[in-house]
């Protein structure tokens, strides 16, 4: 008899990645994954193919191409990237057809990476936080919120993956320790003295395995999920150990980080704001003995670190003349 089918998008990347793993890691293999990808000549793609991963061509621009590849599926984890192309209104065209595929091809069941609509949380017309790009407080979050709907109006079968801070960030985002001006190692997170819900990027997907395990039984419900949840300064006294040298936390005002000039830092100053001055709902809903539960694998950030210590890119100490 042949497995159920899960559809997998963004499967050469750290959600949809770890969730293959996980699948082929099954010693029941109760799954079927089947790599969605835009690119499935690319080196990370045919790797897939070889370690018996059905594998699909599909662009999240083109219903008729998510449907062919969902076609025959039971699930579909679905995500979209909002950092490919900082556009609020692109995530929204594609999360749109992703659920009308998903409806199309009668998928059972969708695990859909989302995160909060803040403007449920701040008004646009609410002065304690900026509006960006004229409609959002948050685009990368209020996008994916409220795409959400798309979901629910067309009655697809639909679990709310709702996820935290990847640790990843500071090994490829730029967010790890830098040098101050005096050479010290300085670790800025921008929530004053609360508490970030934080989580292994592969995890997420060991997590996404654990609901689609569960069944339907969760199909309508909301599940935020972390690896820990770690103030600025606690996550630097953990960066101390792991480098061997003193890492100071610098709780840089979101204002501040807004003017750091990046792509994305006024977008990421009140993604940090939301969660400092929202903390207590937004800590509530990302419940570290559910998603283990989900993943009894599930790592904490010293458990990351350890992992992790040699991809952090530490700058070097300046030599003095």
């Amino acid at each position: 008899m042949s497995r159920p089918v899960i559809a997998v998008i963004g499967a050469t990347g750290a959600q949809g990645g770890g969730l293959v793993r996980a699948m082929l890691a099954d010693p029941q293999r109760r799954f079927q994954p089947r790599a969605l990808t835009r690119r499935p000549y690319s080196p990370a793609a045919l790797a897939l193919a070889k370690a018996d991963v059905e594998l699909r061509g599909a662009d999240l621009d083109d219903v008729e191409a998510l449907a062919t590849a969902f076609a025959g599926a039971h699930g579909v984890f679905a995500l979209t990237n909002f950092w490919e192309h900082l556009s609020p209104g692109t995530e929204l065209a594609q999360a749109a057809n992703i659920a009308a595929a998903a409806q199309r091809t009668g998928i059972k069941h969708v695990v859909w990476s989302t995160l909060e609509d803040t403007r449920q949380f701040a008004p646009l017309d609410d002065p304690r936080m900026p509006t960006l790009m004229g409609r959002y407080k948050v685009p990368h979050f209020d996008a994916k919120g409220e795409a959400n709907e798309y979901f629910t109006r067309l009655g697809v079968p639909t679990t709310f993956l709702y996820t935290s801070f990847y640790w990843d960030n500071l090994i490829h985002f730029g967010m790890g320790p830098q040098r101050d001006a005096s050479g010290n190692l300085m670790f800025t997170l921008p929530m004053d003295d609360r508490k970030l819900p934080g989580i292994a990027g592969a995890d997420i997907g060991a997590c996404a395995f654990g609901i689609f395990a569960e069944g339907t039984s969760l199909v309508g419900a909301r599940v935020g999920i972390a690896g820990e949840h770690l103030t600025g300064a606690e996550m630097a006294d953990a960066l101390t150990h792991a480098v061997g040298e003193p890492v100071r936390h610098f709780a840089m005002p979101p204002e501040q980080y807004a003017k750091l000039g990046f792509p994305g830092a006024d977008d990421l100053a009140n993604m940090f704001q939301f969660k400092r001055d929202f903390n207590e709902a937004f800590c509530g809903l990302r419940s570290v003995e559910r998603s283990r539960i989900l993943n009894p694998g599930l790592m904490n950030f010293e458990q990351w670190l350890r992992r992790h210590r040699s991809a952090l890119p530490i700058p070097p100490r300046a030599h003095r003349a």
